[in-house]
């Protein structure tokens, strides 16, 4: 099976794998516990942060790990809400926004929030303008993503930051997409919160990372929690932690290295497919590691299944909508309905990805085009 779904998950990288073995068969103390093993297994935790605190270049205090970009969504967004800067009721997203953002996001309504969420432009960006005009007074929080799964579209994160600081608003943004492929440490000055997932960079699942701005004074979503300093309960995932923590580190490290190379596999893709330029639409991206795409006149679940029965693994959007019968919320917030939001499908390189089978994979979805009458 040829692998390109990337951006829904990675394969584990060895040397992580290594690691994780030797961290859980040499540091499997908990870090709470008093006595010299668990000692060990903190003082190395405390490593791990300080290396993600460095790589984000902020404060060690900001930095919590979690069990990956959905837990960290919902937790930072808590912790924001906890802390605001002036008294509201009012959040602004994204319609784009993944769908841990979007249930975080209900389960504030329940408890007394509204949110309005705005579309993207004809770019799959959002308009800064039209956030302006959807702020008011009781705004006290703005979450957007900083990179889309989907499309692979960026947000003016900096921009959307100093709106955010001028009208006393705190801004989260879903950064799971993004690490390891922009500049987060500029990005990381505008913002509250991010959350980050390690799966996405080659580390374990299981395993995220989330900042929180430490001149925030917040409040635990659950009481009594002494884990992460009251972020999240339960024992910390050392093992996954220090596993992740290298995958991080490989992926920065080679970070201009894989954007070249994801844009020579993106160039080879589009120019396989150009013979059927009209029947096919591809969408912008600022990551050249993502093509979203429709295929005129054939659902993308079909498409996907052609793909899988001649051996190459795409999907149809974010793992996590799987089993649901909407369009994926990207195509809604680009203003694609019935029909056309259901022809998408999402096709995301990685560092395994060689140029022969993106090649191949391109002459094949030619020819599934061609044999539904394309």
């Amino acid at each position: 099976m040829k692998y390109f779904d990337y951006a829904a998950t990675c394969p584990l990288d060895q040397e992580a794998a290594q690691l994780y073995v030797q961290t859980a068969t040499d540091f499997f103390g908990n870090t709470s516990s008093l006595h010299d093993t668990g000692g060990q297994a903190q003082q190395l935790l405390e490593t791990c942060r300080k290396e993600f605190a460095h790589m984000l270049k902020v404060h060690e205090e900001g930095i919590y790990f979690t069990s990956g970009g959905s837990e960290g969504n919902f937790l930072a967004i808590q912790a924001l809400l906890s802390s605001p800067i002036k008294s509201g009721n009012h959040i602004i997203t994204s319609i784009a926004e993944h769908a841990s953002i979007h249930s975080t996001l209900e389960k504030c309504k329940q408890n007394g929030y509204e949110v309005t969420a705005i579309p993207l432009n004809q770019d799959g960006h959002i308009d800064v303008e039209t956030l302006t005009d959807a702020i008011r007074k009781e705004t006290v929080l703005i979450t957007i993503q900083a990179a889309n799964s989907e499309i692979g579209t960026s947000q003016p994160i900096k921009e959307i930051g100093k709106i955010c600081r001028d009208n006393g608003i705190l801004l989260h943004s879903d950064c799971v997409q993004a690490f390891g492929k922009l500049d987060m440490q500029e990005m990381v000055q505008s913002v509250d919160s991010l959350a980050i997932s390690g799966h996405k960079f080659y580390g374990p699942k299981g395993v995220g990372v989330v900042y929180l701005s430490p001149h925030l004074h917040w409040h635990p979503f659950y009481p009594n929690t002494t884990h992460e300093g009251g972020f999240r309960p339960g024992t910390v995932n050392v093992p996954g932690i220090a596993a992740t923590t290298l995958a991080a580190q490989k992926t920065i490290a080679h970070m201009e290295e894989q954007y070249h190379h994801s844009l020579k596999l993106r160039k080879v893709f589009l120019e396989t497919i150009n013979a059927k330029g009209k029947q096919i639409v591809v969408y912008p991206s600022d990551l050249p590691s993502i093509i979203g795409l429709r295929m005129k006149g054939i659902e993308g679940q079909l498409i996907m299944l052609e793909c899988n029965r001649a051996g190459y693994a795409i999907s149809t959007g974010s793992a996590c909508q799987v089993g649901s019968q909407a369009p994926i919320k990207t195509m809604t917030a680009l203003g694609i309905i019935g029909k056309p939001a259901k022809e998408f499908i999402r096709i995301s390189f990685g560092k395994n990805t060689k140029v022969e089978d993106v090649q191949q994979l391109g002459e094949t979805l030619i020819k599934i085009l061609t044999g539904h009458g394309g």
